[in-house]
């Protein structure tokens, strides 16, 4: 019979990022991850909103785009 064990998954740079856990291991901790995930938001869009202030990409696109509507602004 075959022991599963519990396997770290590292990034790259070697640094610890997940764990694969024998399902027998996971119901153990199963209802407090559910709990903890529920209480904390999550919206992957705030997240994205929050890192555009500091993305050069994004601010370059969005002063083009204010410049687009300061020129449209003047002809009216």
């Amino acid at each position: 019979m075959t022991t599963i064990k519990r396997q770290f998954i590292a990034d790259a740079d070697g640094r610890p990022v997940a764990v694969l856990l024998p399902l027998e291991e996971y119901a153990l901790v199963e209802e407090i991850l559910e709990q903890r995930l529920a209480a904390r938001p999550h919206d992957p869009r705030l997240a994205q909103i929050a890192q555009a202030a500091d993305d050069p990409l994004f601010i370059a696109d969005l002063r083009e785009t204010m410049d687009a509507f300061d020129d449209s602004d003047a002809d009216m």
